[in-house]
This record gives structure tokens, sequence and C-alpha cells, in this order.
């Protein structure tokens, strides 16, 4: 009997548009939020589809309501069915036992990004990068490609309830509007990290900015640079519908942009923008302009200036898909916002008398971090603006740590736990600590503490918060459970 590492036929990856069609395809980790969404669309285009994970989920439970085998653990011999190609999630290791076995029998493997790629062949493929803002932006534009009915297919790397969750399997053809017929919208997050956006095959992209991050990968932000400028060359030419919209500021639009065959366009602040952007942060107000006319305007319900812009790409990009600039403003009216960034979980009742607002946020670079604070401080004006952020990567915290150190000037007091512990060496671990960025935000006369673990910040929490502060915890690792703790929710999902 065949087993599973035996291939029926030749390489999907190399093929420009791969033919799914009874092709047999092989998901390691096939329960993650866009490895799941990825499972769904390539059976959506034939393809017969199977995986395995380490635990069932309500992931796994709804891929195997559509028809998808899924194998819960992991070994090479579990699975007896030929296949023609394996889809890696970023977390599995190259000493995995289903990935040794493929490449043993001469299987192709790749990665999650390059299976992006893969389904982005064939349909109108929509790439959203930069730095910050790529889940915020991704769920606002697929909710109002959603409410605009043109049905597009998504993935989000965060879970957004209005677009039904981290993915979505929509169209096949464009059902409305001017380019109805043409191939199927596919919005996906284009991560910078490990270049893996360069597997993306866009046909519309946006570069919302670009900053420092992930350097010990990097090393500079030349080299940073460069990358975007390779995501952008990915693009078609103008005259094949390529189009990239880039921020005027803030991307390095001119080194980005420099030699691009596809049609470049600009939003943000400045007027000479081809796309002008206008925010009132106290109402909320978001408006853009072109050739000094408004064209569409929304109340965010998302505070801070940075969530204005990534409407205003998301606005500008539905527009060039094909909604009308009146119905888009309607749907980023009612758009909720994306769990853990500048999620308000509720309001806790302190015993000792009035209450206290908790918010939730993803922010883990100096800059999202800055962002957050002032856009909490100025739409909500609390008394006390009380930040617990724990650190992600030992590598980061250590590259940035000035930068971190500059960020945090809107909160009154920051909590700091030990850093989360991801992907870096052991030798990295020893190099900086959480009690280095604390020292270096008491130079800068900000009041900070280093607490660990979890359940004595929750416990500081009780006996520091009072009436009218504002509660914000903000981090990409676990740190999301002192806030469910604080309002009395120990038990919360994770998001």
């Amino acid at each position: 009997m065949p087993t599973l590492f035996e291939s029926t036929g030749p390489s999907l990856a190399e093929q420009e548009v791969p033919d799914f069609a009874g092709r047999r395809v092989w998901l390691i980790g096939i329960g993650g939020s866009g490895m799941s969404g990825l499972a769904h669309m390539l059976k959506r285009r034939g393809a017969i589809v199977c995986g395995s994970d380490r635990e069932p989920s309500a992931a796994t439970e709804a891929l195997e309501a559509d028809g998808i085998t899924v194998r819960i653990g992991h070994a090479a011999e579990q699975v007896t069915a030929p296949c023609d190609l394996v889809i890696a999630s970023a977390a599995i290791r190259k000493d995995h036992p289903e990935y040794e076995e493929a490449l043993r029998r001469g299987i192709e493997v790749v990665s999650y990004a390059k299976g992006v790629g893969l389904v982005q062949r064939g349909r109108t493929g929509v790439s959203i990068a930069g730095t910050h803002g790529k889940s915020s932006t991704t769920s606002m534009l697929s909710h109002i490609l959603i409410q605009c009915g043109l049905d597009p297919s998504l993935i989000v790397g965060a879970t957004c309830t209005q677009i039904g969750g981290g993915s979505r399997t929509g169209a096949d053809a464009i059902p409305a509007g001017p380019m109805r017929g043409r191939p199927g919208i596919m919005v996906a997050e284009a991560c910078e990290f490990n270049r893996s956006f360069h597997h993306h095959r866009p046909v519309i992209g946006l570069i919302n900015n670009v900053e420092e991050d992930h350097l010990e990968i990097y090393g500079n932000l030349e080299n940073i640079v460069k990358a975007f400028h390779e995501f952008a060359a990915l693009l078609p030419d103008a005259e094949h519908g390529g189009r990239l919209l880039i921020a005027a500021d803030g991307a390095h639009r001119r080194d980005v942009a420099s030699g691009l065959r596809c049609a470049v366009s600009t939003f943000g602040w400045a007027p000479s923008a081809d796309f002008h952007v206008q925010y009132d942060p106290r109402t909320g107000q978001s408006t853009v302009l072109v050739g000094g006319n408004a064209v569409c305007s929304w109340s965010s319900q998302i505070p801070g200036d940075h969530m204005a812009l990534n409407g205003a790409a998301a606005a500008i990009i539905a527009h060039w898909l094909g909604c009308e600039w009146r119905a888009i403003g309607e749907a980023l009216g009612g758009f909720m916002g994306v769990d853990r960034r500048m999620q308000c979980l509720g309001d806790r009742t302190m015993r000792h008398g009035g209450s206290v607002t908790v918010f939730d946020d993803y922010g883990h670079h100096p800059t999202e971090c800055e962002a957050t604070l002032k856009a909490l401080r100025t739409r909500f004006e609390p008394k006390r603006l009380i930040c617990v952020f724990q650190p992600h990567q030992h590598s980061r915290t250590r590259f940035l740590l000035e930068h971190f150190a500059k960020s945090f000037s809107q909160a009154d007091v920051v909590i700091v736990p030990d850093i989360y512990f991801v992907r870096d060496s052991e030798e990295e671990r020893t190099k900086v600590s959480a009690s280095d960025l604390v020292d270096r935000l008491r130079a800068r006369g900000v009041a900070a503490m280093h607490l660990y673990p979890f359940d004595a910040i929750v416990e500081q929490l009780e006996v520091m918060a009072a009436d009218g502060d504002l509660v914000v915890v903000m981090g990409a690792g676990p740190v999301w459970k002192i806030g469910h703790s604080f309002l009395g929710r120990a038990n919360g999902a994770a998001r």
C-alpha cells in the first residue's frame, strides 16, 4: 500500500496556476488559524486535503465537518495515502517526523507562506504588508468586501468575529461590481518575518509602514527596506492590473517603490498624497480626500490615528476592487475591531468602590505600544493609564531597548513581567531582562516595576487600580491572561 509520502504527479508549487483537482495535499499543523483556512480553500479548489495536529480543537472539528481528514498526533506512518504536496505550519521544526519523512521520500515540502502564494495564483490576490497594522487592515478590508457583496476569501493572523474568525473561503469569481466575473478575491496578511511575504503572489499590495523589527533576521533597516522592495516587485506591471498602495510617510517610499512596474499610489496625512487622510482624535471621524474633495467618511469605533490610517488603506483598496465610497464608509463605521487590537474587555468594579476599564492589545513593538497608549489616553481621558507590558522575544527587546524606553511616556504606571521567550537561543536569553527595561523607564521618569508571575501582577492591580483608571494589557505572548484574570475571567479563552 502506498504511504502518505509518495507523489502522484508533477510539482504543484512550480505551476503558474496550480491545478489542484484530485491532487493530494497534507498539512502539518492543520489546526492553526491560517493553516485551517488554507485547508478549506484547497478543498474548495478540488484538492484532496488531509493533515495532522497535536490536539483536537474547534478548527479541527470544522475541518472534519468539511470532509477533511485530520489526524491527531504526529507520525510519518500514521496515514496510508499518496501525496503530491506537504505544507508545513511556521511552527513546525525541520526535525518533525512528517517533515523529515517527506524530504526523505522526495516529496515537495513548502511553508505556510508559500501555500498562501499558491492559493493566490489564479485569484485576484491582495497582500497586506507593513511592520504594523497588518491584521487590523486585513480585517477591515475583508469586512468591507463582505458587506459590499464581493464575497472574498481571506486569511488573517488574528480573530475577527465579523469576518468569520481568521479565515474565510469566498467566491471563485467576483460576484458584483465593476470587476464582476474576474477571478475571486483572495486577501492575505503578508508578514515580513523570515521574508515569508516573498512567497505571496498578489495583484494588489499594501505597505502600511516600514520600521526596524525582526533584526535577528535582517540585521539592519537597510535590509528590511530591501525586503519590502522585493515584496512590491512581485506585483505585476500596471498593464496587467498590478497596483501598490504605500504610505506617503514612514514606509521609505522612494527606496521601496523605486523601479517598480506596477502602478503606485500614496496615502497619508500629507495633502500631497494621492489619498489625503484626515482624522479627529476626539470624535473618531476619519475622512479620505482625493484632489481636495472628500470621497469617504466614517466614525471609527476604534481609537487612534494609526487605526484611521489602517481604515483609509482598507477603504482605498476596497474602492479599487469595485466597492462604492458610500458603502465603504458605512462598512467601516460598523467595524467592531479585532481581538487583542485595542479590545475593550469590560469594566471591573473595585472592592473599595468605583470601576476600572480593561483593554487588551497585541502591541509588541515600540511604535505600536506608543500609538495604542496615545489613542487610549486621548479618546478616554482616564485618571490614570496603567499598562502591563510583556516584552516579546529577548532579541527584539535587546535590539529596540532604548526605543521601548521612549514609548511608554503616555502611561502613568508600567508593570513588566518576564520577557516572553520564543524563537531566541539560550545565549540570547542571557543578554537582556525585564529589569533592564524597567531601569530604562525609571531613568525617564516613568513609574515602572518588574513583577512575576502573572498572579502577582493581578494582585498588584487589585491593590493599585482605582475608580476612573484604565488598565491596558499589552504583548504578543500569554500576557492576555492577566486582563481576563483581573476581570474575574481566569478561564477566558485564549486569543
